[in-house]
C-alpha cells in the first residue's frame, strides 16, 4: 500500500499514532529516496514533540532492521551475548568485558562505534594498537569468535542503513533528543547484530548523553522494552557518569588502564563496573556453572582471551602504545579533599587535546588525554598533580585548560552527592 508523506506527518502533528504500515513505507520510501529529507525533518519534529507508544517504536525499530541485513550466530556452539553503553568520559569497559566474558564461557560478537565530541569511542581506543584492524568482514568476524571467544569491530554498512541515513538527518535538525528515536536509533543496530542477549549501560550525569537519572531511566526502560519485544533477552543497568570512569581518558590511555584490569589489577570502579556487567551478559545469555569473572581476572584466563583476541584482528598485544609528545601538570591549588571532578569538563577538555573529533573525518590522536591522579572523595595535597593533560602539539594545551576551569573544586570533605556507580537495574 502507498502513503503520502504528507499525511503521515499530519498523522503525527495531530498526535495520532502512526500505523504499522505506514512506519513501514515512510521508512522504505525515505532509505529509497522517494521521501525527501525536509519530509523526514518534518516528521523527525511531530515525534520529538509528541512522541510515540510501545507498538509505534517497536514498528520504527523493526522497519529500520529490516532496511538492511541480520547477522546470524546460529552456527556457533555457545551462547552469543552483547553489550552497549550510552557513552561517557573514560568509559572503556568493553575492552576488558568482551575477552572477560569471553573467558566465563560466552562468545561476543560486539559492533562498536567512533568517537564523537567529548565521549570517546572504542575502535578508536583499540586502533591505538598497531596493527589492530577495525573493519571485518562477516567471515572475518565469525573466525575471531572462534579463535579468541570474543570480536570488537566496526559495523557495516549493511546493518539498519536506514538508521545511518536518520541519524545523519536527525543530527542537522535538532532532533537528536527524541527518547523513541534514540532508542530505535540503538535497537536497530543491536537487534540486527543477532546476539541472544543484550545487556546495556545506559549512563547519567553531565558527562553522559543523557544529564539526569530519570531521563536515562526512561531511555534504558523503553530499549529493555524494545528488545524484549524482539525476542532478545535485554537488561540494562543505569550507571553514573558524574565523573570520569577510572583514571585514564584517552585512547592509549585507556588501553593501558584496561590491560591493567585484565591484569588482576585496574581502578575499583572500572573493575566493578566490568565484572557487575559481566555477570549480567553471563546471565542474559543462559551460561551456567562457568568460571566467575572475578576468578577470571585472577587466574589470567581473561588475559589470554584479550591477547587472543587482539591478535586475531591483526593486533599486536605486546606493543608499546603511542605516546603523546608533550604534557602539563596541574597541581591542586590547596590541601583538602577533592569535592568535585566534573566529568563533562574532563571530557571536552581530552578532546580538544586530540583525543576526540568533532566531524566524524576528523582524524584523532592515540597519545592525546587526561592522566587523573585523584578521583572525588580523595585527599589530595597542595602542589601535588591533580591531572596530567597530554597531547602532540603545545598549541592544544590552552583550551583544554579553559575547559577545565571551574571543573574540580576542593574543600574539607567530599564525594558525598555522587551517585552511586549502580544506579539501577532494569528489566522487562
Amino acid at each position: 500500500m502507498g502513503f503520502d508523506a504528507i499525511d503521515v506527518i499530519i498523522t503525527k502533528r495531530e498526535r495520532g499514532a502512526l500505523s504499522t504500515a505506514q512506519i513501514d513505507w515512510v521508512i522504505d520510501a525515505y532509505t529509497r529516496g522517494a521521501v525527501a529529507d525536509e519530509q523526514m525533518s518534518s516528521l523527525l519534529m511531530a515525534i520529538l514533540l509528541n512522541g510515540m507508544d510501545r507498538r509505534e517504536i517497536a514498528d520504527w525499530t523493526q522497519a529500520m532492521i529490516r532496511s538492511g541485513e541480520r547477522m546470524d550466530w546460529s552456527v556457533l556452539d555457545r551462547p552469543t551475548a552483547d553489550k552497549h553503553s550510552t557513552g561517557g568520559v573514560g568509559d572503556k569497559i568493553t575492552l576488558p568485558l568482551a575477552p572477560l566474558v569471553a573467558a566465563c564461557g560466552a562468545y561476543i560478537p560486539q559492533l562498536s562505534g567512533r568517537g564523537l565530541g567529548h565521549t570517546g569511542g572504542t575502535l578508536d581506543k583499540l586502533e591505538s594498537i598497531p596493527g589492530w584492524r577495525a573493519s571485518l568482514s562477516n567471515d572475518e568476524m565469525l573466525g575471531v569468535i572462534r579463535a579468541a571467544g570474543a570480536v570488537v569491530c566496526a559495523a557495516g554498512s549493511g546493518l539498519a542503513p536506514a538508521d545511518k541515513k536518520l541519524y545523519a538527518l536527525r543530527d542537522v535538525t535538532g532532533t537528536v533528543e527524541s527518547i523513541p528515536l534514540i532508542a530505535s536509533s540503538i535497537m536497530s543496530k543491536k537487534i540486527a547484530e543477532g546476539t541472544g542477549s543484550l545487556v546495556l549501560d545506559v549512563k547519567a550525569g553531565s558527562g553522559a548523553f543523557m544529564k539526569n537519572v530519570d531521563d536515562a531511566r526512561e531511555l534504558a526502560r523503553t530499549m529493555v522494552e524494545l528488545g524484549t519485544d524482539a525476542g532478545v533477552r535485554t537488561v540494562a543497568l543505569l550507571t553514573a557518569m558524574d565523573r570520569p570512569l577510572g583514571f585514564a581518558v584517552g585512547n592509549a590511555l585507556e588501553v593501558e588502564e584496561s590491560v591493567e584490569v585484565l591484569a588482576g589489577g585496574g581502578p575499583s570502579d572500572v573493575v566493578e563496573l566490568t565484572v557487575r556487567l559481566a555477570r549480567e551478559m553471563l546471565e542474559a545469555a543462559g551460561v551456567r556453572g562457568a568460571k566467575d569473572p572475578e576468578e577470571a581476572l585472577k587466574d589470567g584466563s581473561a588475559m589470554d582471551a584479550w591477547r587472543r583476541m587482539i591478535s586475531a584482528q591483526g593486533g599486536d598485544p605486546d606493543a608499546v602504545l603511542p605516546r603523546a609528545a608533550e604534557f602539563v601538570e596541574i597541581a591542586a591549588p590547596e590541601s583538602g579533599v577533592l569535592a568535585k571532578l566534573d566529568a563533562l569538563a574532563v571530557g571536552v577538555a581530552a578532546w580538544r587535546l586530540g583525543a576526540g573529533r568533532a566531524r566524524k573525518e576528523d582524524p584523532v590522536s592515540a597519545g592525546a588525554g587526561i592522566t587523573l591522579h585523584a578521583k572525588p572523595g580523595d585527599v589530595v595535597t597542595k602542589g601535588t598533580p591533580l591531572m596530567t593533560l597530554h597531547a602532540d602539539e603545545t598549541a592544544r594545551f590552552e583550551r583544554a585548560l579553559e575547559a577545565l576551569e571551574g571543573a574540580y573544586a576542593i574543600g574539607e570533605d567530599g564525594g558525598d552527592d555522587l551517585l552511586p556507580l549502580v544506579i539501577d537495574r532494569i528489566t522487562a
